[in-house]
Formats: C-alpha cells, sequence, structure tokens
C-alpha cells in the first residue's frame, strides 16, 4: 500500500480521569482511518481461519542521511506499529481473530518510495 505510513501507534491511548476509560486521542484515530482506507480495497472475500503468517514491511520515507532500503532502528517499534494494524485487519475481515497469526516478519525500512507492504499467507 503505498503511503507515508503513520507513526502513530496503539500505545498512544489515553486515559479519562474522571471516566477511568481508555480513548484514542485524534492523531491515533487519525492513523487508524488512514491505515483502514488503504486496506478496504483488499479485503478478502472470506476471513481466513487457520493458522496464518503475517509479513509486513514498513517503509517510511527516506531523508538526506538514511539510504533507500537501510533497516529503519529507531521508533517506532515494530510491535507497537503492528498492534493497531492487526487490530484493524481483523475487524476488516481478513482473519477470524488475529490469534490466527502464528508466525510474524515486521521489518522497518528507510525507502524512496514509501508504503506498507503486506503478505497475509495461510500456513499447513
Amino acid at each position: 500500500m503505498p503511503m507515508i505510513p503513520p507513526t502513530t501507534t496503539a500505545q498512544q491511548h489515553k486515559v479519562n480521569m474522571g471516566t477511568k476509560k481508555f480513548y484514542d486521542p485524534p492523531e491515533l484515530k487519525s492513523a487508524k482511518e488512514k491505515l483502514k482506507a488503504h486496506l478496504i480495497p483488499h479485503i478478502p472475500d472470506k476471513p481466513f481461519d487457520g493458522p496464518l503468517r503475517l509479513i509486513v514491511r514498513w517503509c517510511f520515507p527516506a531523508t538526506g542521511k538514511h539510504h533507500d532500503g537501510e533497516y529503519k532502528y529507531t521508533k517506532p517499534d515494530t510491535d507497537d506499529l503492528n498492534k493497531a494494524l492487526k487490530d484493524i485487519m481483523e475487524r476488516l475481515g481478513f482473519y477470524v481473530n488475529d490469534s490466527r497469526v502464528a508466525s510474524e516478519l515486521i521489518e522497518k525500512f528507510w525507502a524512496e518510495i514509501p508504503g506498507i507492504y503486506i503478505r497475509l499467507e495461510e500456513l499447513e
């Protein structure tokens, strides 16, 4: 999915101290909507319901000191990035439950062409 990946993660929930409830701040809501909009055209006809491998490559815009294909080893963390993505994929019907993801490969790179590249494979 060609795009500039959001850097706001699911770990950035806020707490309303009056009601003691978690909520998503506007930046996180916006990031989730961006992911959802890019995922909708790729929803499978039927949710996967078996063991899956999820491969995700987060490609962030390369800056002057970073080159295309260089690993990005700064924030945000890969597990934080993938949490919102997996939750949205579940809600959209890519799989019955994100617990079906038995194998994951998550990578971050600097790239000339930014985006999020996702591959979902059924395992035997």
